[in-house]
């Protein structure tokens, strides 16, 4: 089991008021899975993201992913977590608009301590493994939208991680384009990678072989196909 989560609340505080966001959420991923968590807006399936990216702390519960018990990390131990073991996909890409391709990728390494030669290295591989190859010295004002979300997938990759977290992937790209991701992630899927994908879309969940429901902070349901777990 890469990752599980036993009866997670999140609460804020707005003044004096307590606004409960998650609401005893229990859940858990295998590896190699690909899971897709559907809800619409408001629905509490960001702050659950926010939680399994070890960027944010539940209220209560508990939390393993790979083994260890996330909770009692400290925050310099959350971040090694998050750089060693999360890979992180976002709608917007938050690439550094100086930087080539190949540099965006190779970013995480550097924080990793790789040597330099040896970075560079191993981010040319994984852009050639998201099909980008030929683009590595591109910057992403010259690349298309999609071209841009691989160079994020593969920055994600670079450092081999447990768990592939993926916020919305195609909401900035066209459909074609958008269709071309998933399909990536399918791929990237079928070679091993275990993926949760957070998605407001039906036909984007779709593309993943587990989809989970949450609304009003609550899961409703689990399926695999059409078969409930």
């Amino acid at each position: 089991m890469i990752l599980e989560l036993k009866n997670i609340y999140k609460d804020y505080m707005q003044g004096k008021m307590v606004v409960p966001v998650l609401k005893d959420v229990t859940l858990s991923v295998e590896e190699k899975e690909y899971v897709a968590v559907m809800g619409p807006s408001g629905s509490g399936k960001t702050t659950l993201m926010n939680i399994i990216g070890c960027l944010d702390r539940p209220t209560s519960g508990s939390f393993i992913l790979d083994g260890e018990d996330i909770l009692q990390a400290k925050d310099s131990a959350m971040s090694d977590i998050r750089l060693k073991s999360i890979g992180f996909v976002f709608q917007s890409f938050n690439l550094l608009p100086r930087q080539s391709a190949l540099d965006n990728v190779a970013l995480p390494l550097s924080y990793a301590g790789i040597p330099k030669k040896e970075r560079r290295e191993q981010a040319k591989k994984v852009l050639e493994r998201v099909g980008l190859g030929d683009r590595i010295d591109f910057k992403p004002t010259q690349l298309s939208g999609g071209q841009n979300q691989r160079v994020a997938i593969a920055r994600a990759m670079v450092n081999n991680p447990k768990i592939l977290l993926a916020d919305e992937p195609t909401g900035a790209l066209d459909t074609k384009s958008g269709e071309q991701i998933m399909e990536l992630f399918q791929k990237l899927n079928n070679e091993g990678a275990t993926i949760l994908m957070i998605t407001h879309d039906p036909e984007i969940a779709s593309f993943a072989k587990r989809k989970i429901s949450i609304r009003d902070g609550e899961i409703m349901e689990k399926n695999i196909g059409g078969a409930s777990v």
